[in-house]
Order: C-alpha cells, then structure tokens, then sequence
C-alpha cells in the first residue's frame, strides 16, 4: 500500500494512532538536502518549529499545512496563501480547557497551591499555624481579560460563577458579552490599574509582543496577579522578573514563557511568587482528542484538494 508522506514535529501518540496506517510520517528536517522536505505532501505542526516561505519554497509537493492547535504565529499564513497552501488550525474545541486552566493558575497564584503543597510535605511543617500562607480572595474581586474572544468569554463565564467583576480590553466593544457577563469595557491602562487578577487571552500579533512590559506593571496594582494563558511573547519577560522580584506585583501564573521553555539558569525560575507550567492550556483529554481529529480533517481536506472544515488562509 502507497503511504502519503506528512512531515511532523513529535506527534503524540493517540496522534499516530488516529492518523491511521495511510500515511508515512516523516521526521522534521529542514536543511537544503533534506529528503523529508523533498518528499512531504503536507507540514503536520504545533506551536513550532517555524513555517514560512523560504521552508515552503524548498518543499515542492506540499499541499497543506495542519496545525495542531489554534495558534498560528509561527507560521506565515501570507506566505502559504501566495503559494496556494491551505493553512488549517483547530478553532473552539480548547476554549473551554483553557480556560480551566487560566482559573486554575488564578486558584493556585491566589491560595499558594504550589508553595503550600511544597511546605505541606517538607520537615518544617510540624503544627497547624493560622497564620501560614494567607492568600488572596478570589470570589468577588475583579478580572480584567485582555482578550474577549471564545477563550477570554470562557473565562469571564467562570468568573461570573465566581461573583467577580469582569472588565476587559479588545480592540472594539462587544455589547453582547457586556450584557452577558456584566463586563465593563476599559481601556488596557485603566484596565491595569483597577483589576486584582489580569488575565491575558489574547493571541500573539505584531500589536500584542510585548504588550505587558515595564510601563504596564507600573499601572498595576502591587497585590495584582498576572495570569498568561496566550503567548509567552505577548509578555516581556525581563520586565516580568523585575516586576515579581521586587514586589512590582504580587504574583503571577504564566502557562507560557519567551523563550520556551526557559533556559534552566533563568531567575524566574527562582521566584515563590510565580507560578509556573509547560503550556498545558489545552492538554486534558476531551479536548486534546477533538484537536488531534480536527487537525486529521484538515489534513485530508487539503490532501484531496477539497476545502479545509477549519481553514485560517
């Protein structure tokens, strides 16, 4: 039997298992005399490694590139349109799951989950003391969400289970989720300065690198807490150690870093103020099983010549 030749990043293996027997999978090489490049009838990516005109110009009989995941800035959509190569991603399946997680990593920076748990199992922790690791409120204080779209409405939909007051920052209104959620619209300086918990959902564009840096820490409230469930460059991370260490802010919870991961020298990496995990924003079961499907359609949408479900160019 023919096998279709896809190359690929480090698929998992229920990946694999649904992708079926049709298809050879190819390891990702990208140098001149790569054969994988050479043989590829479509790019099977995650987040990385980088997709862009250069790579396509060497990958002749490429007829799609799937994304598994929704995020699509490490590929250049432009430059695949131009040479006729559908983009699929995975849209609204992880909404949900990731937006689990931005409330988790808000529990865990508030309430000192993980330097709780840490103490809880070491030697010192000999007598219950009411005065130990006194956290932040959670249920009625405010959430500004930098980023209304289907992941930042997941969020505001939990706060609101949480009698929070939501406040957010796009770039237009949206009069439905205001009447949905009762959110308020703020600029992203007023945004800052009023908000407990910050809760970045944004996706990464030219507009958003860096959008969090020193000038908007300086608008933040010391016992704020960032959360980052987007892009680790949607955040400066120089400004964001300078930010914890010295008390800039209380806390924060990023599920993303520039670069990732971190070198394991970094001094983030150091800080009890941060709390920190390995982009697990979509990673439960549910919902990595539909990307893995939806991710499968595309590819043998654009393998048929046919439209891609879930096209982004």
């Amino acid at each position: 039997m023919t096998r279709t030749p896809v190359m690929a990043d480090n698929l998992p293996p229920l990946f694999l298992e649904l992708l079926g027997d049709g298809y050879e999978v190819l390891p990702w090489e990208t140098s001149a005399e790569s054969d994988s490049l050479r043989r590829a009838a479509a790019f099977i990516t995650y987040s990385h490694p980088r997709v862009d005109g250069p790579l396509l110009d060497r990958a002749p009989n490429v007829k799609v590139v799937s994304n598994h995941g929704v995020g699509v800035d490490h590929i250049d959509v432009a430059a695949a349109v131009e040479r006729n190569i559908p983009v699929g991603n995975t849209p609204g399946c992880l909404d949900g799951s990731t937006a689990d997680m931005t409330f988790a990593l808000i529990l865990a920076t508030a309430r000192n989950i993980v330097i709780g748990d840490q103490y809880a199992r070491s030697p010192e922790f000999t007598v219950y003391d009411p005065s130990l690791m006194i956290g932040k409120e959670v249920h009625g204080s405010t959430l500004g969400i930098v980023g209304l779209g289907r992941i930042g409405k997941q969020v505001a939909r939990r706060a609101c289970a949480f009698n929070m007051r939501v406040l957010y920052h796009n770039r237009r209104r949206d009069p439905a989720a205001e009447a949905e959620f009762n959110a308020e619209f703020r600029s992203l300086d007023d945004l800052l300065a009023e908000s407990d918990f910050v809760a970045l959902n944004c996706p990464l564009t030219d507009e958003t690198t860096n959008l969090i840096s020193t000038p908007q820490f300086e608008r933040m409230q010391r016992s704020a807490v960032l959360i980052n469930m987007s892009r680790g460059a949607v955040v400066d991370t120089d400004a964001l150690y300078a930010a914890l260490s010295t008390g800039r802010i209380a806390a924060a919870g990023i599920d993303v870093t520039q670069p990732e991961p971190l070198p394991r020298d970094h001094p983030l990496l150091k800080l009890r103020n941060l709390v920190l995990t390995p982009h697990l924003g979509s990673a439960s079961d549910r919902t990595r099983r539909r990307m893995i499907e939806m991710s499968i359609e595309n590819l043998r949408a654009g393998l048929a010549g046919q439209s891609l479900p879930y096209r982004v160019g």
